[in-house]
C-alpha cells in the first residue's frame, strides 16, 4: 500500500512511530519521515537504523511553518505528536492544548495545502467522556480532526483517526515503572488495585492504524476492541513473571485519574458499526439545521451502554502473563532477570 509513497510520522521518536516506522521500513515504501523536537532521539535512530529511507525533521507541531517543511512532498501521515502524561497535563493543561489541539490543526492545515493524501490522527480512550486535561485535549482533537474531515473532499485528503487503550511497555507506562521496582527491590506502587485498564500491544496499536488506514472513511473514529485487567492482577501476573516478593503497596490515584477507562461512549455505541475485532464511529454529517438537534430525538440512547475496561473481556493473572511474555521488552528483562 506504500510502494513508492513518502509517509510522514508526527512524534515519529516516540515509541508508536519507532513500532510504526519498523512495520514499514523493509517494505517497498520510498521514505519515511520523522518528524519530532528531540534531537537526541533522532540521532539514536539515525545511527540504530543506518537507512536511506529514513528522513528526520527537527520541528515543532506548535509551529506550522516547520510542519509544512516537513510534509512537503508526503502521500501519508500518521499524527502520534501528542502530550500523553495525565499528571503533567493537569499542572500545564495549556501546553496540551497547544500540543494536542493547536499542533493537531496545524498538522491537517499543511496537509490540506500540500495535499497529502490521507491524514490518520491517533487518539487515546481518555478522549472519551474526559476527566483531565490530557483526555479533554484530546477530545478537543478528535472534534478537530472530525470538522476538517467535513468540511474538504475526501478524494483530495482523507482525515480520519484511531482511539485505543494503554499500549503495553509504552514509555512513561506502569509496566516498565514495576519491572524497575522489582529489580531494585523496592514496594509496587499501585495506585488502585480495583482500576481497570485496556491492555493493548505496541503492534496491535500499529495495526488498527493499518486497519484505519484500509477501512477508514472521512471523519470515521476507529477502535480495537480489546481485553483489560486491573492494576492490582497486572501488579501480580509481573511479580509472579519475575518469581519476585516485593509487596504491592497503594499509593491512591493520582491527579487526574479514573477508575476505568471508556473506548466507546454510548452516544457514540449507537450508531457505531461493529466489524468484528473493530468499532467504526462514523461522523456526524449533520449541519447547523438546528431542528434536527431540538425536534428530533433516539430513544436507543438511554438503552445502550458505553464500552469500557470494566465491560470488556476481563483477562485472568495468567491470561496477563501470556499477553506480558508477548512483549519483546518483557521477554529482554526476563532474560537480564535470571542471568
Amino acid at each position: 500500500m506504500f510502494k513508492d509513497k513518502t509517509l510522514l510520522i508526527t512524534g515519529g521518536t516516540g515509541s508508536f512511530g519507532n513500532a510504526v516506522m519498523k512495520r514499514f521500513l523493509d517494505t517497498d515504501i520510498k521514505e519515511i519521515r520523522i518528524f519530532s523536537r528531540d534531537e537526541k532521539k533522532q540521532d539514536d535512530m539515525r545511527k540504530l537504523y543506518k537507512n536511506d529511507k529514513l528522513k528526520f525533521y527537527i520541528g515543532d507541531v506548535r509551529d506550522l511553518a516547520s510542519v509544512k517543511n516537513a510534509i512537503y512532498g508526503v502521500d501519508y501521515i500518521f499524527h502520534a505528536a501528542a502530550l500523553k502524561q495525565v499528571p503533567s497535563c493537569e499542572f500545564f493543561p495549556l501546553e496540551a492544548v497547544k500540543t494536542n489541539v493547536l499542533g493537531t490543526d496545524n498538522v491537517l492545515t499543511g496537509a490540506i495545502e500540500m495535499g497529502v493524501k490521507k491524514v490518520i490522527c491517533l487518539s487515546t480512550d481518555k478522549a472519551a467522556y474526559p476527566i483531565n486535561a490530557m483526555g479533554i485535549s484530546k477530545a478537543m482533537m478528535e472534534k478537530v480532526f472530525v470538522a476538517k474531515a467535513n468540511t474538504i473532499d475526501p478524494e483530495r485528503t482523507l482525515i480520519c483517526g484511531t482511539r485505543y487503550g494503554n499500549v503495553m511497555a509504552s514509555r512513561g507506562s506502569v509496566i516498565p515503572l514495576f519491572i524497575d521496582q522489582i529489580k531494585k527491590g523496592e514496594p509496587l506502587t499501585v495506585t488502585d488495585p480495583n482500576m481497570t485498564r485496556f491492555l493493548m500491544s505496541l503492534e496491535e496499536a500499529v495495526e488498527l492504524v493499518v486497519f484505519a488506514f484500509h477501512n477508514a472513511e472521512a471523519g470515521d473514529i476507529m477502535v480495537q476492541k480489546s481485553p483489560a485487567s486491573t492494576i492490582g492482577d497486572l501488579a501480580q501476573a509481573i511479580k509472579e513473571l519475575f518469581n519476585a516478593d516485593n509487596e504491592i503497596k497503594v499509593i491512591g490515584t493520582r491527579h487526574g485519574e479514573k477508575l476505568y477507562e471508556t473506548l466507546l461512549t454510548k452516544e457514540e455505541r449507537i450508531v457505531a458499526k461493529d466489524t468484528g475485532g473493530f468499532y467504526r464511529v462514523p461522523a456526524d454529517k449533520r449541519d447547523l439545521n438546528y431542528d434536527k438537534y431540538f425536534v428530533e430525538g433516539d430513544q436507543k440512547l438511554s438503552s445502550e451502554d458505553e464500552y469500557n475496561s470494566h465491560n470488556t473481556e476481563r483477562l485472568s493473572i495468567d491470561q496477563i502473563k501470556e499477553k506480558l511474555l508477548q512483549l519483546d521488552y518483557v521477554k529482554e528483562q526476563l532474560e537480564s532477570w535470571n542471568k
